[in-house]
């Protein structure tokens, strides 16, 4: 399957907490990496997911954000992950902004040319990225 989203985490299932309408779904990569989703529980009945169950986390670059210095703040983002910048590609307005998580999971973040000048994002440099866990769209093997 091709798909568009730039950043794509494979993992297993470890928590599913179930309500009414949405359900928290956690997954870790094999690098151990912890990504949280939140779906619809009709999403986890036709998905069939369940702790254990292989899964993929998709999330589109520009919904991720990106974030240098201050590690002692506190956001309503479920999906909070440290790491280190690894390219950082310039464009027109934008620059596609790639960290590397310590599990070794690439993430990618669309940002303005001047946010990257602000946070001094460079490879090499310590950087955070956040997204939302309704960001997250969730994918089983078919």
């Amino acid at each position: 399957m091709n798909i568009s989203a730039r950043n794509s985490f494979p993992g297993t299932i470890t928590a599913l907490a179930e309500g009414p309408v949405n359900a928290e779904v956690e997954l870790s990569t094999a690098g151990g990496d912890r990504i949280v989703a939140v779906v619809t529980e009709g999403s986890v009945r036709s998905l069939g997911l369940a702790v254990g169950k292989p899964v993929v986390a998709y999330v589109k670059a520009p919904w991720v954000m990106v974030m240098a210095g201050q590690e002692n703040v506190r956001f309503s983002a479920r999906n909070h992950l440290a790491g280190t910048v690894q390219q950082v590609t310039r464009g027109a307005v934008n620059s596609d902004v790639v960290v590397q998580l310590p599990g070794g999971s690439l993430v990618h973040a669309v940002i303005t040319n001047e946010a990257v000048l602000e946070l001094a994002l460079k490879p090499g440099a310590p950087a955070s990225v956040l997204f939302k866990a309704s960001h997250v769209i969730l994918g089983v093997p078919a």
